[in-house]
C-alpha cells in the first residue's frame, strides 16, 4: 500500500466510510503524501499534459485576452492578474510575454498566484524569476488584496473535490469510500436517504431512474473570485473539460503516466479529477453578482482569438517547426483526441463590462 493508503485505512476504521470529496482532497493535497504536494506532474515525463505545455500559442492568446479585457475595464492603473493553479508557471510566462505588446497593460500588472503545492511553488518561482513584474503567492483567493482583477483558471476546477450521489429505488444516497473485508478500498452507499437532493435538481432531471449518479462540488474559490469581480471590477476565465449542462454520470478519473487507472488504486500516486459541470459553476458565480459569458468550446474560443493567424506567423518565423505547430494547433482546437470540443471556456465579468473577446460573437 502507499503511505497515504495506510492513513486512509486508519481514518475509515476510526470514522467510517468517507465522502468522495474527502478522498479526493486527501489524495491530491495531503500535507505529506498528496499527489500535488510531492511532485511536478506535468508534461511528457509526468502524468498529463495541459494546454500551456502543448504550445506557447495558448498562453499568448490568453495574454492578449487579458489585455483586451483590461482596456474594456477602462485601463485601470493597477490590476491584479490572478492565476488559480498555475502549474509550472508556463501559462503565466506566456501571458506576460504577450503582454509586452501593450506596455501600459504590463506596467499595471500585479501577478497573484494561488497555489497550495510546495513543489509547484518552486517551479513557479524558477519560471517567473525574471518576469519583471511584482508577484505574490497565496494559498486561497480570500487573501488576495482588494482591487480590480483578471483571473485565469486553466484545469483548476476539475481538481476541486467532488461528491457523488446515486439514485436507488429508495431515493438518493451519498456514495462513500470504505473498506472491503480484505482491506481494499471500495465504493459503497450511505444508507441514509437524501430527499432534499432531488428537490435541488433542475426539473428536467428529477425523474431520474435508479442507478443514476450525480456529481457536485464546492465552487467556493471561484465564488470568491466572482465576489471580488462584482465588487472591484474585472473578469474571470475558466478553461476546463466537462459538460455544458448538469447531467448524470460517473466522471471521477485517475491518471498516471498518461494512462487511466482505477481511482482507488495507489492513492496519492495519481491525479484525481472529475468533469466540470459548467451549468452548476455558472450558477455558483452568478449568485455572487457576476455576469456570465459562454461556455463555448475551447476550439471556438481560440479560433475567435486568432490562433490560426498566430500559427501561420509562427510557421513563417520558424519553418522547421511547421509540423509541430500544426500538430499543436490540431490538439488545442480539434475534436477528440484533441482538446477543442471536450474543453469548454466560461467567462464571468462585472455586470457593467462589455462581453469579453471570444464571447462577443453571436
Amino acid at each position: 500500500m502507499t503511505p497515504l493508503a495506510y492513513e486512509l485505512h486508519a481514518m475509515i476504521e476510526a470514522d467510517g466510510p468517507m465522502p468522495v470529496s474527502r478522498y479526493m482532497a486527501l489524495c491530491l493535497g495531503h500535507p505529506q503524501h498528496g499527489y500535488y504536494t510531492t511532485r511536478d506532474p506535468f508534461g511528457a515525463a509526468g502524468d498529463f499534459t495541459t494546454a500551456p505545455e502543448v504550445s506557447q500559442m495558448f498562453g499568448e492568446l490568453i495574454g492578449i485576452w487579458c489585455a483586451e479585457v483590461w482596456r474594456g475595464m477602462g485601463a485601470p492603473r493597477r490590476v491584479l492578474l490572478v492565476e488559480l493553479g498555475p502549474g509550472r508557471g508556463t501559462l503565466m510566462q506566456d501571458v506576460l510575454r504577450a503582454a509586452k505588446v501593450l506596455p501600459e497593460f504590463r506596467a499595471a500588472l500585479a501577478v497573484q498566484l494561488i497555489e497550495t503545492s510546495p513543489k509547484l511553488k518552486e517551479c513557479q518561482r524558477l519560471a517567473l524569476a525574471q518576469a519583471g513584474v511584482p508577484i505574490a503567492e497565496h494559498e486561497r483567493p480570500e487573501t488576495l488584496p482588494d482591487g480590480p482583477l483578471l483571473a485565469v483558471a486553466n484545469e483548476f476546477v476539475d481538481a476541486l473535490p467532488a461528491d457523488q450521489f446515486v439514485k436507488t429505488e429508495h431515493g438518493w444516497h451519498e456514495r462513500r469510500i470504505g473498506l472491503q473485508p480484505d482491506g481494499k478500498l471500495a465504493f459503497g452507499l450511505d444508507p441514509a436517504p437524501l430527499p432534499a437532493l432531488e428537490e435541488s435538481l433542475p426539473p428536467r432531471l428529477r425523474p431520474a431512474p435508479a442507478g443514476s449518479m450525480l456529481e457536485r462540488r464546492d465552487y467556493t474559490p471561484m465564488q470568491e473570485i466572482a465576489r471580488r469581480i462584482a465588487a472591484y471590477g474585472g473578469s474571470g476565465l475558466v478553461i476546463d473539460y466537462g459538460h455544458v449542462q448538469t447531467a448524470f454520470g460517473d466522471t471521477l478519473q485517475a491518471v498516471r503516466r498518461h494512462e487511466p487507472i482505477d481511482p482507488l488504486e495507489d492513492p496519492g500516486e495519481a491525479d484525481l479529477t472529475a468533469h466540470v459541470d459548467f451549468e452548476a459553476l455558472g450558477g455558483a458565480v452568478q449568485t455572487h453578482g457576476a455576469s456570465l459569458h459562454g461556455p463555448v468550446t475551447q476550439g471556438d474560443f481560440l479560433r475567435r482569438l486568432g490562433i490560426g493567424l498566430r500559427a501561420e506567423r509562427l510557421k513563417k518565423s520558424a519553418p522547421a517547426q511547421t509540423e509541430a505547430i500544426d500538430a499543436a494547433l490540431a490538439r488545442l482546437t480539434g475534436p477528440a483526441p484533441g482538446m477543442g470540443e471536450m474543453f469548454k471556456v466560461l467567462a464571468f465579468s462585472q455586470r457593467n463590462l462589455p462581453a469579453p473577446p471570444g464571447f462577443d460573437i453571436a
